[in-house]
């Protein structure tokens, strides 16, 4: 199982487009690395500002 994906793999996984990753990853500091993104880090990043209370779309 990969953990590095792209955005649009990572897109695809989380159920969200491509563009709402990037934006993601920016909103909530979660850095893509030669074009490639931590999955483990994006959606606990993404629960965490969830339970916080921010919107989890854009």
């Amino acid at each position: 199982m990969a953990i590095h994906l792209t955005p649009t793999e990572l897109a695809r996984e989380a159920g969200m487009h491509r563009r709402e990753v990037i934006t993601k990853c920016m909103q909530l500091g979660v850095p893509i690395f030669e074009g490639r993104i931590d999955k483990t880090l994006f959606l606990s990043s993404l629960q965490a500002a969830q339970r916080r209370g921010q919107p989890a779309k854009v």
